[in-house]
């Protein structure tokens, strides 16, 4: 007996169950650290708060970075395999254009989990360990923090335009004329995703300060890039 699931398709299948169950893990972690762990972690007293440094956070983001590290992995495999077996064209499609935007962005939120926000939290965990062990607070802890805040919030201003090409890819498509040419598109985007990333590196949070105002922000950002790829194809 044949199974499906032991042929090509199958093999394709399996990578996206893989890409679905560590995308809901990465994303549904991102949305608590951001909307139940910061607001609680503002609240808390100092014992609470450390304790949850030492023991909770530590935990929530071991899941938090290898969710992301089997999403990105599993997605480019999917867009690759796709191309293998349909060819490159297809990358000029709707779908390959919607589907590599939504790409490129989950590829940034990726490098800010791997690059940013793990690097700074672990020198926040050990300066909370060091301090409930009786030694004194790392003076880079508090500014290790707030770059890693700052980031994880880009990523969920990221991350709603990401679902939502994720999504469009297969259920939205472009009306992508024949003759149209895509650098247009590809370097106004180029741009903004570069001046977003260097602001979640370098800059602040602006609007992205409350819960509101990244979703917001998130939503309209949104739009504005359905909107460029309507104008532009």
């Amino acid at each position: 007996m044949d199974l499906a699931l032991f042929g090509s398709e199958g093999l394709a299948f399996v990578f996206r169950w893989i890409h679905f169950l560590a995308g809901i893990t990465w994303i549904g972690l991102l949305y608590y650290f951001n909307f139940v762990q910061g607001p609680f972690f503002n609240e808390a007293d100092a014992s609470t708060k450390s304790n949850a440094i030492q023991k909770l956070v530590p935990r929530a983001l071991w899941w938090f970075r290898w969710a992301a590290m089997f999403t990105f992995f599993s997605g480019w495999l999917i867009i690759g395999l796709k191309g293998h077996s349909a060819g490159a064209e297809i990358y000029s499609t709707s779908w390959g254009i919607i589907i590599l935007t939504g790409a490129a962005l989950g590829t940034l939120m990726w490098a800010n989990v791997w690059f940013v926000i793990w690097p700074n939290q672990k020198v926040v965990i050990q300066s909370a360990v060091q301090v409930a062990q009786g030694g004194q607070a790392l003076a880079e802890a508090a500014g290790c923090g707030a770059r890693a805040g700052i980031a994880s919030r880009h990523n969920v201003l990221f991350s709603v335009p990401m679902l939502f090409f994720m999504g469009a890819a297969s259920h939205l498509p472009l009306n992508v004329s024949y003759d149209v040419s895509l650098w247009p598109l590809i370097l106004i985007l180029g741009v903004i995703f570069a001046a977003l990333e260097l602001n979640s590196l370098k800059g602040k949070l602006g609007p992205l300060t409350t819960i509101s105002g990244v979703i917001t922000s998130g939503v309209l950002f949104t739009l504005a890039l359905y909107g460029l790829m309507e104008w532009l194809l």
